[in-house]
């Protein structure tokens, strides 16, 4: 069963999806814990060439209902970033959760019916999902190896 896009990127992104290619290393600028009350996401997926436009008419003006949804959901500092590599256009993602139930929080966006019934779709349709991003989901999440607060 697929996920909803935001849903599936969300659980990407706290699943660290990504396989990393070395064994994690944890220090005084990557610690193996977010800090209390806060942890940081990231996550990528390709962008269709032909949707940018569309997307990013999309973004420039999220909808209030969406807005709220990911609000309620504890969610802030949401950003999405475009980079060129290697001829193609991807999608990074970042945003903070200072919520205390993150599986909760996140189903709460899926079960929002603007989000899932109406943005989804729209936002689904311009990209492509990554090779090797897990069944079900959308976005392919971004191990972190370092953070300076």
């Amino acid at each position: 069963m697929k996920l909803p896009a935001a849903l599936a990127l969300l659980l990407a992104a706290a699943s660290c999806a990504a396989p990393a290619k070395a064994p994690a290393v944890f220090g005084p600028t990557n610690a193996e814990k977010a800090p209390a009350g806060a942890a940081c996401y990231a996550s990528v997926i390709e962008l269709k060439p032909e949707s940018e436009a569309k997307y990013r008419e999309l973004h420039a003006a999220v909808w209030p209902e969406v807005l709220a949804a990911i609000k309620k959901a504890n969610i802030s500092d949401y950003r999405i970033y475009r980079a060129e590599l290697g001829g193609k256009a991807y999608l990074f993602s970042t945003f903070t959760y200072t919520g205390s139930d993150f599986k909760a929080d996140m189903d709460s966006i899926g079960k929002d019916p603007t989000t899932k019934l109406k943005w989804w779709p729209l936002t689904d349709a311009c990209q492509t999902r990554l090779p090797g991003t897990p069944e079900g989901q959308q976005w392919t999440g971004i191990e972190q190896l370092m953070r300076i607060p």
